[in-house]
């Protein structure tokens, strides 16, 4: 892409326009890694965290960082923490073992589509959404993607990775007995489809924020997430 020639350009210009975003899941591996790329690269004017709880940072980047408590069974009451934002990153997610079969569908899709419903009523024009690898309309996730779609934000960009690489709190003995494996072999050869560092999906998040698009809905996958997120490697190389 063109414009990805232009990242450090685009990031610039970007900032001239002092937009403010939202930050759902923040309490997770990708909403942490989320939010401190977006504080690290001073991209928005206001950046607030939308969550179920207050979070604590001791770090003096975070500072100024808003919070918004929410009860996401009675999200239609918190509407005012939904309002004024031109850029909504949606990492909210939980597991079956965490939060039962019943719960896992209330969070990954229930919750997901409720806040982005909540997020274009407010004047959301660009909503991130991080999904899956491989999910159909069929599946939870799909099933969000596509309610999601139907929402018509001026763009939706939809990040549907493969295994992410990082430490949850949460443990998963067959999920964490891949991360290990495969994050030994990335350092020896190049994995761009079976896995992808927290890291690297965090910044493709960012860097799509800043990258013009006439499309309404972008689909990225785990291969153009590798693209995406290491483009600053790419030209430093």
């Amino acid at each position: 892409m063109a414009e990805l020639e232009n990242i450090q350009n685009l990031r610039e210009n970007f900032k001239k326009h002092n937009k403010s975003c939202f930050i759902l899941g923040a309490s997770g591996a990708t909403g942490k890694e989320l939010l401190k790329e977006i504080l690290k690269q001073q991209l928005f004017s206001n950046v607030t965290i939308i969550g179920r709880r207050k979070l604590t940072f001791e770090e003096v980047a975070y500072q100024n960082v808003n919070q918004q408590v929410v009860d996401f069974e009675k999200l239609d009451e918190y509407s005012a923490s939904f309002q004024g934002h031109d850029v909504g990153f949606c990492c909210l997610g939980t597991t079956k073992a965490k939060g039962g079969a019943d719960g896992f569908v209330r969070v990954d899709q229930d919750y997901v589509c409720m806040s982005a419903e909540s997020a274009k009523a407010g004047g959301c024009k660009h909503f991130l959404l991080v999904s899956s690898n491989g999910a159909d309309k069929h599946s939870i996730f799909g099933e969000a993607e596509v309610k999601i779609e139907e929402l018509n934000f001026d763009h939706c960009t939809i990040f549907k990775p493969a295994l992410i690489l990082c430490d949850r709190e949460e443990s998963r003995p067959l999920e964490w007995c891949a991360r290990k494996i495969l994050g030994c072999l990335s350092h020896a050869m190049s994995i761009t489809a079976l896995s992808v560092p927290v890291s690297t999906l965090a910044r493709a998040m960012v860097n799509n924020a800043v990258i013009p698009s006439d499309k309404k809905v972008e689909l990225l996958e785990n291969k153009d997430i590798h693209r995406i997120g290491n483009q600053d490697e790419t030209k430093t190389s």
